[in-house]
């Protein structure tokens, strides 16, 4: 989302932020079966049908809470009668900004998200009543204390022993002090009921995006992965929404794009996420021969695979079983996410897996030895790690490297 406030100082009443053109990415592409474009068409303006109904919905009296990472809940806000909104920043226009405060060679994610704070150029940052954090990374966690001087804040502690019974339980109860932060901040009662239904609510979605997902499994997916990545909306269960991810999941199967999906190298995308804005190095991988089929990270398929028990007695704790299964690299052991990436390879025919690393993200870094092992000794696949940061002067590097991973798993098929 590039600077959309001429006031910076009154962000509510900005102009809404103008998403990148779609086609960029895929000139020259010819598509038929038009009603699933028109869904992708409804997607490509999502940042300003979000800030449409973040506007319209703050007039009502609706709190706007910002959220920071998969883990925190965002059922538990919807619960509290507030909208949450992801706030992570994929723009490297906020970067130079943000290094006045944050080192240069921290990650591009991390400075991206405080230089909206400090250019004011976040509408929904701007507006939010709360922001929710969690203590991932400790580049996160650090930057979180200087945002918290601009916004306020709450802290879930996440801990990062999955397979321990008691750090579980400290989960719990962070979920329990954010239950009671939202009942006080914004005097209301979080009741049981409100909470499952926020939560079937979510699975809906849930249920939905990886439906399309699903869709990639054919041996000619009816779209690109660029294209299933922008299937998505900064905020959680619009209804106008909910309307268009039935639609494309209508009438998507059959479409067709030229040059054909069947004949590019699939691709498994795993790594770091890819937030609105950032989406450089899927370009490159889908310009040069390549389809994303399956997207194993956190703004893929990975929260989606799991729902929570609407109908559990205890809601709350069945929220935290959900949240905390999520197998991100900040997890140690985190063999959850090899099983997860072996599985999904099957799943969705992978030729290959591409690892994208933001630069400074030392958690996925030193992960990517266990993953790239696992791909090349177990799983017999071909494997490319790609280190890169926001800015663009790489891209040629990069184009060059897909190319010859590509080149040679064609060789291999030739053969």
């Amino acid at each position: 989302m590039p600077a959309c406030c001429s006031d910076k100082t009154n962000a509510e009443n900005c102009d809404p932020c103008n998403p990148p053109e779609v086609s960029c990415h895929n000139e020259g592409a010819v598509v038929s079966g038009g009603v699933g474009g028109d869904v992708i068409s409804w997607f490509s303006d999502m940042v300003d049908h979000c800030y449409e109904y973040a506007c319209t919905e703050k007039k009502k009296g609706r709190k706007i809470v910002g959220i920071m990472c998969e883990y925190t809940p965002r059922e538990l806000i919807m619960a509290a009668g507030a909208i949450p909104v992801s706030l992570c920043g994929g723009s490297g226009e906020m970067i130079p900004a943000a290094e006045h405060d944050l080192p240069a060679n921290l990650c591009p994610l991390i400075k991206s998200t405080y230089g909206y704070s400090m250019e004011k150029a976040n509408p929904f940052l701007e507006m939010a009543d709360l922001l929710v954090a969690e203590t991932t990374c400790d580049g996160k966690k650090k930057m979180y204390e200087l945002l918290a001087k601009r916004h306020p804040m709450h802290v879930l502690e996440l801990p990062q022993k999955p397979d321990d019974p008691e750090a579980f339980e400290h989960w719990v109860y962070e979920l329990q002090m954010l239950r009671k932060e939202l009942s006080r901040r914004f005097q209301v009662q979080i009741t049981d009921e409100a909470l499952r239904e926020a939560c079937r609510e979510m699975n809906r979605e849930r249920k939905l995006r990886r439906d399309l997902a699903a869709l990639m499994k054919a041996d000619s997916p009816p779209m690109t992965g660029r294209e299933l990545l922008d299937l998505k909306s900064l905020i959680s269960c619009i209804p106008a929404d909910f309307e268009q991810y039935e639609k494309a999941v209508k009438n998507l199967p059959g479409r067709q794009i030229t040059p054909a999906t069947g004949k590019r190298v699939r691709v498994m995308l795993t790594g770091v996420p890819l937030p609105h804005n950032a989406e450089r190095v899927m370009d490159i991988i889908e310009d040069n021969g390549g389809i994303v089929v399956c997207q194993e990270n956190c703004t893929g398929i990975k929260p989606l695979i799991e729902d929570v028990d609407s109908e559990a007695e205890d809601p709350l704790r069945a929220l935290a079983e959900k949240y905390f299964h999520l197998p991100c690299s900040v997890m140690t052991e985190n063999r959850k996410r090899l099983d997860l990436l072996r599985d999904l390879a099957v799943e969705y025919k992978a030729g290959c897996v591409i690892e994208l690393i933001w630069q400074a993200c030392i958690t996925y870094e030193v992960e990517s030895f266990h993953v790239r092992q696992m791909v090349e000794n177990e799983m017999k696949l071909p494997y490319l790690r790609i280190g890169t940061d926001y800015s663009p002067s790489d891209s040629a590097r990069i184009a060059m490297r897909v190319q010859a991973l590509f080149e040679t798993i064609q060789g291999r098929r030739n053969r």
